[in-house]
């Protein structure tokens, strides 16, 4: 089985990609990064960039013959938060580039790959997970082209689930909380604060493996018959609470 996994050099990306090695995949890791380094399997991809997009996608099919897991981790948070009324059309483009156009059309590419695959390979069953974030339903006036970026990756999610659904190929989106990565570093002491109080029940900071083991549980066919389902791996954030 192959799995790709964007956006998989750093953070949560390298442990999804670790946690599928661990349950059986093949995985190819890609970022914008042109540096193969210590992966055994790395093709470089910017995915706000079609052509890469298309690059990434044949040379996988080349390499492997079948795409079984894409994982969809690549993403971008604003350069500068600034105020929703002073947000900027460079950084809105920028973020929704990455963020939800890449998706969008990465997964398009393999899905076209998956329904023709899932016409000839027998027990095949590929899936495609999407890395969202609370940031799909909270609102952050300060980082509004991240929310609204995020929020079109659920519809994403729910529009890949419908149309796969009839070729057996199960569609996801994995929510992570406050997770401690690099993206979230300039952030965290007040992010720690806020869940001392009570922010999220079990006042921790997520790991990237949190975000890791859901995957792979995902990837490994446990829910499969929950396809369009999302998973939330907040430590309680998305509760509503008296």
């Amino acid at each position: 089985m192959v799995a790709v996994v964007t956006g998989s050099t750093r953070g949560i990306g390298k442990a999804i990609a670790l946690g599928l090695e661990q349950v059986g995949y093949t995985v190819v890791y890609s970022a914008r990064q042109s540096d193969s380094g210590c992966f055994e399997h790395y093709i470089p991809c910017d995915i706000a960039d079609s052509e890469q997009r298309k690059f990434l996608c044949d040379e996988v099919m080349r390499r492997f013959g079948r795409i079984d897991c894409l994982v969809n981790n690549a993403g971008v948070a604003p350069a500068q938060r600034v105020d929703l009324l002073e947000t900027g059309e460079e950084s809105f483009r920028r973020v929704l580039g990455v963020n939800l156009e890449g998706t969008f059309f990465l997964s398009q590419l393999f899905a076209r790959e998956m329904v023709r695959l899932s016409e000839t390979l027998q027990n095949y069953k590929p899936r495609i997970v999407n890395i969202s974030s609370v940031s799909a339903y909270a609102s952050s006036v300060e980082r509004g082209e991240y929310c609204i970026s995020k929020a079109g990756v659920a519809m994403v999610t729910q529009l890949f689930a419908h149309r796969l659904a009839e070729h057996g190929i199960g569609v996801f989106e994995v929510r992570p909380g406050v997770i401690a990565t690099d993206m979230t570093a300039p952030v965290l002491e007040k992010y720690q604060v806020l869940i001392d109080d009570g922010l999220t029940p079990t006042r921790r900071l997520g790991a990237p493996k949190d975000v890791a083991k859901c995957v792979a549980a995902i990837c490994r066919g446990d829910f499969d018959f929950s396809t369009g389902q999302v998973f939330n791996v907040d430590g309680g954030f998305h509760f509503r609470r008296l």
